[in-house]
């Protein structure tokens, strides 16, 4: 073999397998495994800085946390204010979206503040899902999902300024014109904004501009448009891959918006979140279930 051959080959194996462009994320014949099951409606899960995974049992009021290392469930918190998207930020508190108390919140041991419940002296609908920018804010969804009477009059979704999060922080409606606006992910680079459409089976794709609002918006990836609802919770996995839980699957959208898997699940999926760096495992919340599969590729975060 002549020597730059025999250079390149060294330089190939000693890419891991999962890291190369043309390996699926999925393994072969890989399915989702069920971790528990028993519950109303999981939904909203995140990791942990210990790695545990916390995730939302919206209509029995319940955050629940999973022990990779031990292998058991246990409830976190009971009378969440029907708490649906949870995110963990940087200084270790846990950040909830409670749907049915229309306020997004900080939990700090078993202090818990409000970060935002109205707008302009309006309530907010239902808080949905949420994600961490890189100043130390968030950006939350707020769509009309709430059976009370809305008070504000669009769809919205929101930015929180950081790096304190609290009453006293600004925030901004950066998006009005969705339907049903629902999961909410920043890419990799903190560039660019995906939100899911539910009610239109798509996600959208924003330009992030440096005072935390959005422009360009346009369609990034679409899934089965023959269904009527669709379009959660979603994820991204170390090379940029957005996954998104829509009808039956969890789809996969490279970060271009092509379509490069699926993973079908038991249960209609409501949201995902990769487990801690180096167990490559996606972890599924799904109606009544809670479940878990090994990929070929490991957590961005």
């Amino acid at each position: 073999m002549h020597a730059s051959n025999r250079l390149l080959s060294a330089i190939f194996l000693a890419v891991p397998a999962a890291l190369t462009a043309a390996s699926p994320v999925v393994p072969e014949g890989a399915k989702p495994q069920l971790i528990q099951g028993g519950f109303k409606f999981t939904e909203g899960p995140a990791l942990a800085p210990d790695g545990r995974i916390f995730f939302s049992d919206i209509p029995n009021n319940r955050i629940h946390t999973y022990d990779p290392a031990t292998g058991k469930v246990a409830v976190h918190r009971e009378n969440t204010g029907g708490a649906n998207g949870l995110m963990f930020g940087a200084d270790g508190a846990l950040l909830a979206c409670e749907g049915r108390n229309r306020q997004v919140t900080r939990q700090e041991g078993d202090s818990i503040t409000v970060i935002v419940a109205a707008i302009g002296g309006k309530r907010l609908n239902s808080p949905n899902d949420l994600d961490l920018d890189r100043k130390g804010g968030i950006y939350f969804t707020d769509p009309m999902f709430s059976k009370n009477s809305p008070e504000l009059d669009k769809h919205g979704v929101y930015h929180v300024a950081g790096p304190k999060l609290g009453a006293q922080s600004t925030v901004t409606r950066v998006i009005d014109d969705l339907m049903l606006p629902n999961g909410i992910i920043l890419s990799l680079d903190g560039k660019t904004l995906y939100v899911s459409e539910s009610s239109a089976n798509r996600v959208h794709a924003y330009d992030v501009q440096p005072d935390g609002t959005v422009k360009n918006g346009r369609v990034f990836a679409s899934m089965d448009p023959a269904a009527n609802r669709g379009g959660d919770g979603m994820t991204l996995d170390e090379r940029g891959n957005l996954y998104v839980t829509a009808q039956q699957y969890v789809w996969v959208f490279s970060p271009t918006g092509e379509s490069i898997g699926k993973i079908e699940v038991p249960e209609n999926p409501a949201n995902c979140i990769f487990g801690a760096k180096g167990t490559k495992t996606l972890y599924i919340t799904a109606r009544t279930g809670f479940y878990k599969i090994k990929l070929n590729v490991d957590s961005a975060r």
